[in-house]
């Protein structure tokens, strides 16, 4: 094994893991997938292991064996969809575990990469664009892990010099996004004929920076591979979609003869992401956009 060409994915298995790895492989990569257990949607030529991150010295040793070129961090907890009785201390596992990658990779004197994501939500609500230059306003418990996660990454990179970024990134699905993400619920719930519970869930039409994960993963991708070392670059569609579009979309898809209409939000705006400078500096393109993921996830729930 050519241990230039190693790649190490936290998360492999989740959608994001699953689409990177397929595509480092097809670029003749060698990826391991770090898990916290191993499922049944394995890639054939990922090899897996749970290692816990919490514990700095196995990780290290993990880490020492394989000498990754790059290692992309996915492999985090949303606690929008935990049993918060049972992860009470999901911030500071989440914290403690990046953490001990920015330290391990801040000690690393070759020119190996370590990407960490961050979230749209850093941003908190707000009707207008943002940008590199906005200022971050974290809402919530996860919002603020992020933050501060990003903000000991800037310190660490600041005081050794590491090859370390922060790829934030906004609304994303494909045929691979779990079962309770917004867009395969609506997707169910369409499939199944039961339109009337989409009036109990949505009250308004919210609206979001939605994009397809297929571009997503193929940005990140293009960041590995860039000789450039920027503190942080946003991953986005630079266009706000309303639900009630992809409601009757998927309505149309599936010849429900119903059309939706959603009262307007009153205030709650998820921000969307100027993605001009990562399309510049990275040479990204978009080819895909949410309606092509609503149309797969139809597709695989048929």
């Amino acid at each position: 094994m050519d241990k230039k060409k190693n790649i190490v994915i936290t998360g492999a298995q989740g959608q994001d893991g699953i689409i990177l790895s397929k595509l480092l492989i097809k670029k003749k990569f060698n990826v391991i997938g770090i898990v916290k257990r191993i499922g049944s949607n394995k890639i054939s030529k990922v090899k897996y292991y749970k290692v816990n991150l919490l514990n700095f010295k196995n990780l290290s040793k993990f880490l020492n064996k394989y000498r990754p070129h790059s290692l992309i961090h996915l492999g985090t907890e949303n606690p929008n969809y935990l049993e918060l009785k049972k992860n009470k201390d999901f911030y500071k596992r989440n914290l403690n575990a990046t953490k001990n990658l920015i330290d391990y990779f801040s000690h690393n004197k070759s020119k190996k990469k370590l990407i960490l994501i961050g979230s749209s939500q850093m941003y908190g609500m707000s009707k207008n664009k943002v940008s590199l230059r906005s200022n971050f306003n974290p809402a919530n418990s996860y919002a603020k892990f992020r933050v501060e996660a990003y903000n000991y990454m800037l310190k660490i990179k600041k005081k050794y010099k590491s090859n370390m970024v922060t790829a934030i990134l906004f609304n994303h699905d494909s045929m691979f996004r779990k079962k309770k993400f917004l867009i395969p619920r609506l997707v169910k719930l369409i499939k199944s004929k039961n339109t009337l519970k989409i009036d109990s869930i949505f009250k308004e039409n919210i609206s979001g920076d939605f994009s397809h994960a297929d571009d997503i993963c193929n940005g990140l991708y293009k960041l590995m591979i860039s000789k450039k070392n920027p503190n942080k670059l946003i991953f986005s569609s630079n266009k706000r979609i309303f639900i009630n579009d992809i409601i009757n979309f998927l309505l149309n898809l599936n010849r429900i003869d119903k059309k939706f209409i959603l009262k307007k939000p009153k205030s709650s705006f998820t921000p969307i992401g100027d993605n001009k400078y990562t399309k510049k500096i990275l040479n990204w393109k978009i080819k895909k956009n949410i309606f092509f993921a609503a149309k797969e996830l139809n597709k695989f729930y048929s």
